[in-house]
């Protein structure tokens, strides 16, 4: 019988197991549900700012990313430096230098040689309406002028027909490729190549088609491109002179690096560029403009970063309000649990697990709305991938868990100091 007693006693005093004390917080809080579901918002709408801010800047990230990498992976564009806002500099107005004429890309693309793959392009005009057989486009049609290495410098592939010959591109011949809405506006049951267009006061005829890109960034991508020969876009009549675009390729992205020192050399020395006198020209790779977006959109993760903070630093303190409040509210049962054998350990355990809890129910469903909340916000702006962002998903769960601890740890620690007597007493 005294054995029995014993035993009995001892399965008493027994720790809770973390089933039980999960399901005792969940049990609490039906309890008190309305305070616990104000203050399981306000920790949704902290990771909800943190996780959409985050998701919707890597997903537009991503999105710029793809439109920069359309320069190709080992490729660089050479421009003249103007006024832009990469030009400033503390306020500053960066100088303005003349634009590389067409004599300068040609000597550039002389002087390079076989060392790299130099494309000369002109943008002729971009709102253009297109003509034939009765049927027009929408103006806003963009025609472009490039050599024979525009298309593979772009990345641009044929779905039908040719590029241009060399005899057309020495002649300055009135041909052009063009994209897939020129071709399914203007020949939508038929083939548009060997097709006539009239477009900027002349009749071209159509010797390629350009493979369907779809919508992007750059509104429309290639197919509401039209491309003519460099020497007929120069012939084409114009209010001011063309500006050109030089892009060089390499055939290994290792050498990259060597040849962009080799193209600077080269150009200043086709631009006149005096010794010690800086570059009147930019030299711009994908990787460069990686960097810079990198640079943008760490800045913009630590601004959005800060908010979130603020928002937790709020959650976390009307949690440890409502563990206080817990705590003087269950004093007598603090007492009854102590005086059967539970340990200051196993109260503080308890606590804290309810703490817990609330953070992970509130914190999980703002992980989810900033997830879909940062995708259609970047959808918004022109992002056509769904990005699920697992890194600050997991990270989302450690600070709920980690808000949990901080802010239920005083509340936990000062149910486990109570002495079972006066809580037995308590009303």
């Amino acid at each position: 019988m005294t054995d029995g007693i014993k035993f009995r006693y001892k399965k008493s005093i027994q720790p809770m197991s973390p089933f039980e004390n999960v399901r005792e917080a969940f049990r609490s809080i039906r309890a008190n549900l309305l305070r616990t579901i104000l203050t399981a918002l306000i920790l949704s709408i902290g990771l909800f700012a943190l996780v959409g801010i985050l998701t919707g800047i890597d997903a537009m990230k991503n999105s710029l990313s793809e439109t920069f990498a359309s320069l190709g992976a080992n490729s660089f564009e050479l421009h003249a430096k103007g006024y832009s806002n990469r030009g400033r500099r503390g306020g500053v107005q960066a100088r303005q230098y003349p634009p590389i004429s067409f004599l300068q890309a040609k000597q550039y693309k002389k002087a390079m040689g076989d060392d790299a793959q130099v494309g000369v392009s002109a943008f002729i005009a971009g709102a253009v309406e297109m003509k034939a057989n009765g049927t027009k486009t929408n103006p806003n049609m963009q025609v472009v002028a490039g050599d024979e290495n525009y298309l593979r410098i772009e990345g641009y592939n044929l779905a039908n027909g040719r590029t241009f010959s060399q005899a057309e591109l020495n002649s300055g011949a009135n041909v052009m490729i063009v994209g897939d809405e020129i071709r399914s506006k203007l020949f939508p049951k038929q083939s548009a190549v060997g097709k006539y267009v009239a477009a900027l006061g002349r009749r071209f005829l159509i010797v390629g088609l350009l493979e369907k890109s779809g919508s992007g960034a750059g509104g429309g991508g290639s197919d509401r491109v039209a491309l003519l020969p460099l020497e007929t876009g120069n012939q084409m009549p114009r209010q001011r002179a063309l500006t050109y675009d030089v892009k060089t390729a390499t055939a290994e992205h290792s050498t990259l690096n060597f040849v962009m020192g080799q193209a600077t050399g080269i150009m200043r020395a086709v631009r006149h560029d005096k010794l010690g006198q800086e570059e009147s020209f930019v030299v711009e790779s994908s990787e460069s403009l990686a960097n810079d977006l990198d640079s943008i959109s760490g800045k913009m993760k630590a601004g959005g970063s800060i908010i979130a903070f603020v928002t937790l630093l709020g959650a976390s303190i009307a949690l440890m309000n409502i563990m206080l409040v817990s705590v003087t509210e269950r004093t007598r049962e603090i007492g009854i649990r102590k005086a059967l054998g539970a340990t200051a350990r196993q109260i503080r355990f308890q606590f804290l697990m309810e703490a817990i809890v609330i953070c992970l129910m509130g914190g999980g469903m703002g992980i989810l709305l900033g997830v879909l909340g940062g995708n259609l916000v970047a959808k918004f702006v022109g992002s056509g991938s769904f990005l699920v962002p697992w890194g600050w998903m997991a990270a989302g769960l450690v600070i709920c868990v980690g808000v949990g601890m901080a802010s239920g740890y005083y509340p936990a620690s000062k149910a486990a100091a109570l002495d079972p007597i006066d809580s037995l007493r308590y009303e």
